[in-house]
């Protein structure tokens, strides 16, 4: 997610545990507002990355995630993944 005053940007990803993540909603202004509320209300962790919203909402819907973007991802995903072991 991506919040700035001139625009709000959101991009969500669905990751399987095998090969790359997938893009799986991105929008901006209030289309990214109302991916925000909908990750919100299933309890999905936010990851709050203007530089990553930015490269990642160049990306095709429902397109794995280019290999220049792997090592970005994969550090907010180890972020997810040890913050849900703690909830």
């Amino acid at each position: 997610m991506s919040d700035t005053p001139e625009r709000t940007r959101a991009v969500a990803l669905q990751y399987e545990g095998t090969g790359a993540p997938v893009v799986t909603a991105r929008g901006e202004g209030e289309l990214a507002r109302r991916i925000i509320e909908e990750a919100q209300k299933h309890g999905v962790m936010i990851e709050e990355n203007p530089a990553l919203a930015e490269a990642l909402s160049h990306v095709a819907l429902d397109e794995e995630i280019p290999e220049e973007l792997y090592r970005a991802v994969a550090a907010v995903i180890s972020y997810v993944v040890r913050m849900s072991r703690k909830i």
